[in-house]
């Protein structure tokens, strides 16, 4: 999994906001993430949540403009931001377009060349990163949740619906819930994963979801003056998915509120509330 560089390391809220580098074997080359430990974790194992970010976005774009570590820091809770997809990989097409590529990883293991020799975004955040956090950090490996945004959102609820048991939580802001029937995930998922809509199945929270149900009540917020909801969100849809499998939900719809880190930063503590009660955190 490759060497850890530390890249740089600040104070915040009594703990320590990071971003690190390291080579990845599932992504064939170099990948960033951010950290933040709580002052808590300079004393004990603390419990992690995971938060993967949207189209276009880096490690960067919840670590700052989330809001999320002031919260953290009081429950004792240790936040980790991927990237969205390996950088500079030069493979043709990989750039240019916000809807594909780098920065649209779309949390999938590629199988159509080039994009299966470094587009494993799957495979690092499910299993490579969590791995280097264990080893690096320190963290309580049995107490894990995840939460992302739109694409992360979409990325959150996959893994977590493939992964049941490594997950005590899960919660999602906008997230696409249907890629295999909606614009943005019916252009990426072929070029990634070919022809096979059951390939695509394989990644929509909606199909995995009546396979599979998650051992916990689900929290989504949902802008309604968000300009994707009708064409590229449809949460709709995986609100009658969870009726149909038994699945607890708490979809949340908010008048007034868009698609932005603005939406985000307005209910994020309501999000981390939610994993700290599964986490067993007071």
């Amino acid at each position: 999994m490759g060497k850890l560089e530390t890249i740089s390391e600040q104070c915040l809220h009594g703990g320590v906001q990071g971003f690190y580098r390291h080579t990845s074997r599932a992504c064939g080359g170099p990948m960033r993430f951010a950290v933040y430990q709580p002052p808590q974790a300079a004393r004990q194992a603390c419990p992690t949540l995971y938060f993967l970010a949207g189209l276009t976005c880096t490690e960067e774009t919840a670590t700052i403009k989330a809001g999320a570590q002031w919260l953290a820091a009081e429950l004792g809770l240790v936040l980790v931001m991927p990237d969205t997809s390996p950088r500079d990989t030069g493979f043709d097409g990989a750039t240019g377009d916000w809807e594909f590529g780098e920065g649209a990883g779309f949390y999938v293991d590629a199988t159509v060349a080039p994009w299966s020799a470094r587009f494993r975004m799957h495979t690092y955040v499910a299993d490579e990163l969590p791995a280097l956090v264990a080893t690096q950090f320190p963290v309580d490996t049995s107490r894990s949740g995840i939460c992302g945004h739109s694409m992360g959102g979409h990325g959150a609820l996959t893994i977590a619906l493939k992964h049941p048991a490594r997950y005590r939580s899960v919660s999602a802001f906008a997230p696409i819930v249907a890629p295999s029937q909606v614009p943005w995930g019916r252009k990426a998922l072929p070029r990634y994963l070919g022809d096979d809509p059951a390939a695509w199945a394989s990644y929509d929270a909606c199909e995995l979801v009546r396979q599979q149900a998650f051992p916990g009540t689900i929290l989504i917020d949902q802008g309604e003056a968000d300009p994707f909801l009708e064409a590229q969100l449809k949460p709709e849809l995986f609100d009658q998915a969870c009726a149909e499998a038994g699945q607890e939900l708490l979809l949340r719809r908010h008048p007034g509120y868009d698609h932005s880190y603005w939406f985000i930063a307005s209910f994020i503590d309501d999000h981390l509330r939610h994993h700290a009660a599964a986490l067993d955190l007071p």
